[in-house]
């Protein structure tokens, strides 16, 4: 397993790390039981994985409580990171749709107690800010907040995890502005690049790492969505509508000869894309089986793609249609 540093912090952490929401979600068209889960995380350990990436929504704590009791008295040989902003007490979740959010200063030392209970530990590597729109980014009060976590040495740094859809530029520039910002997290994949290019540029210039989810592009990049393939309406997979699934499948055919070529299969090829970009800190690949866990730790073995097949990808990408983005209104 190959390690990066997190930004301008001395953290160290896995390239390829544990995205922990789908262990407390069935919203990957598979509902994974609490022993399974824990299971998982410690095969993630085992095979290096060291950095764990939570929220404290997913589950409504479950996610958190779970790694908790894993890695109790392990405290300094993983990282730890969650997010906060959404008020999901007393609140159903049910399917996609957002919940209130609140980034108050008494939400968020509410919302850090919460959290750094559940997983059993006085401090985080990481914090985040789940999903915050612009006003939240040009909020002073906010980051005044996680700055003074920071000055405690309750949290070593925090992040800005944009969405939750595809986009949010604007948010993720201006976050990197934030003195103690170690990272902002986007959704990018080989056939999503945008904005995630233009993220990775800014973040290498001001020492921010980038993390990545959605590496598979929702199962096109691993064979697991095909034109055939019905997913149920529950499943976060199920806003990838028919005409963009098949679109994606004849760019993954461009893409073939370039994997081949480098011995490499189209998932291989995809994580390997972006743990070679610059900027890039850590991906956080969908992960619902030790299987799966197995198979994403191997691409972790310290090749990388070379400088003209990545020119090739880019010319590619660059022939493809682009696509809407989401974002804040006033981001313009």
């Amino acid at each position: 397993m190959n390690y990066n540093r997190l930004g301008k912090t001395d953290i160290k952490v896995s390239e390829i790390g544990f995205g922990a929401w789908a262990i407390a979600l069935d919203w990957w068209g598979k509902k994974i039981e609490e022993d399974e889960a824990k299971r998982m995380l410690k095969k993630a350990y085992d095979l290096g994985i060291n950095f764990f990436e939570t929220g404290d929504m997913y589950g409504k704590g479950k996610s958190e409580r779970l790694i908790g009791e894993v890695f109790e008295g392990m405290r300094d040989e993983v990282v730890i990171s969650t997010k906060y902003g959404y008020d999901f007490e007393g609140v159903d979740q049910i399917g996609h749709s957002e919940l209130p959010q609140k980034f108050d200063a008494e939400f968020t030392k509410k919302a850090l107690k919460n959290s750094l209970e559940r997983l059993r530990t006085d401090r985080l590597d990481m914090y985040g800010l789940h999903n915050p729109k612009l006003a939240h980014i040009r909020d002073d009060s906010i980051f005044d907040v996680l700055d003074g976590f920071v000055s405690d040495e309750v949290i070593t740094t925090y992040q800005v995890a944009l969405g939750p859809a595809i986009g949010w530029t604007q948010e993720g520039m201006e976050a990197m502005e934030r003195q103690n910002l170690g990272a902002v997290q986007t959704v990018y994949n080989i056939l999503e690049q945008t904005p995630g290019n233009e993220l990775m540029k800014k973040a290498e210039e001001r020492n921010v790492g980038v993390l990545v989810r959605v590496p598979e592009a929702s199962g096109i990049l691993t064979g697991k969505v095909n034109a055939d393939t019905k997913i149920d309406e529950k499943d976060h997979r199920s806003v990838r509508k028919g005409e963009w699934i098949k679109a994606s499948l004849k760019k993954v055919e461009q893409l073939r000869p370039i994997a081949e070529r480098n011995g490499l299969g189209i998932t291989e090829l995809a994580i390997k894309f972006i743990t070679t970009k610059k900027g890039f800190a850590s991906v956080f690949p969908t992960m619902i089986s030790e299987e799966e866990i197995a198979d994403y730790s191997a691409m972790s073995e310290g090749r990388y793609i070379s400088a003209s097949d990545m020119a090739e990808i880019e010319e590619l990408y660059n022939t493809w249609p682009a696509y809407e983005l989401k974002a804040t209104p006033q981001a313009g």
